[in-house]
């Protein structure tokens, strides 16, 4: 019993950790008032371009530059066209997501057999390794480490900072930005690009460190969900690590229930992790007002009433 529940700890991070930062990027967009349903686009982008990086190269870390740089360059065009050409950002966001998959497949078919060698490999930490059950917590790679962190950290940046402020800021009132003599304009490149870096950060965690291979399509809706579960964070950094290892979670559990010989329906082992991610997103919604970014609401009621 014990090794399982170590298997679905360990598993729920491996596995979440690419949502997980996938939701941290996307709590950076919309705070400071853009929805980018091109996440998925970033999140496979950042795969394609860690793998292919690191197969050329031998090295992971210029993989996951690579990966982050993709990320950005998408989520970067998405700025544009929703920023400064005024398109409607749910549209765009959704074409970019196909264009990120698109370009992907086309130039992944090379690499869907390429070796990229150890990739980044599981770093075990002394004594914390051998807690019982939540041991396999510590012995992770470097990127899922990071992501243990990030999130304290972007809390910081975002209540605790100036900058942080500022980001805030725009994403619930222009004026008090143009007011600090700043243009919102600009806070909201930042906040974009920034969010998609951090996407295909996620997604070069999924290729180089938790999968260690490439597939078209790999992300498989995982962008998707993270925007989902901002909602389920209410747009707070810290509250990320919830909806994200639910989701790995749920993904582990499959494999365990596969593993272990139960008859339950291959279907329904497949929209596992979905259902239960729609399910913890029901319950928060019916127990909580959430508290969504003034111009946030301002697209969604404009997205409503059109």
């Amino acid at each position: 019993m014990i090794n399982i529940l170590t298997y679905l700890f360990s598993g729920a991070v491996q596995s979440g950790t690419s949502v997980l930062y996938g939701v941290y990027g996307e709590i950076l967009s919309e705070r400071v008032g853009v929805i980018n349903l091109g996440l998925e686009g970033s999140m496979v982008m950042g795969a394609f371009g860690a793998y292919a990086a690191t197969a050329q190269t031998g090295s992971p870390l210029l993989g996951v530059l690579a990966g982050m740089l993709l990320g950005g360059l998408l989520a970067l065009i998405h700025a544009y066209l929703v920023i400064a050409r005024k398109a409607n950002q749910l549209a765009t966001g959704l074409t970019l997501m196909f264009l990120g998959l698109g370009i992907t497949a086309f130039f992944g078919r090379g690499y869907v057999s390429a070796s990229i060698g150890g990739g980044l490999s599981a770093i075990k930490i002394p004594l914390l390794s051998d807690i019982p059950v939540i041991g396999g917590l510590f012995e992770q790679d470097i990127l899922t480490y990071l992501s243990y962190l990030l999130g304290p950290a972007l809390w910081f940046l975002l209540f605790k900072t100036r900058f942080g402020m500022l980001l805030r800021g725009t994403g619930e009132s222009e004026e008090v930005v143009y007011a600090y003599g700043l243009n919102p304009k600009r806070m909201r490149y930042i906040g974009v690009v920034m969010g998609g870096m951090l996407a295909g950060l996620g997604g070069a965690q999924l290729s180089i460190a938790y999968t260690k291979t490439w597939i078209e399509g790999m992300t498989n809706g995982r962008g998707v969900i993270a925007v989902a579960l901002v909602i389920l964070a209410t747009w707070q950094p810290l509250k990320a690590y919830i909806g994200a290892y639910i989701f790995g979670g749920a993904q582990s559990l499959q494999l365990v229930l596969q593993q272990q010989g139960y008859d339950v329906s291959p279907f329904l082992l497949l929209m596992l992790p979905y259902l239960l991610t729609l399910i913890a997103l029901f319950i928060v919604s019916r127990r909580k007002r959430q508290v969504m970014p003034a111009e946030l609401k301002k697209i969604v009621e404009s997205s409503v009433s059109s």
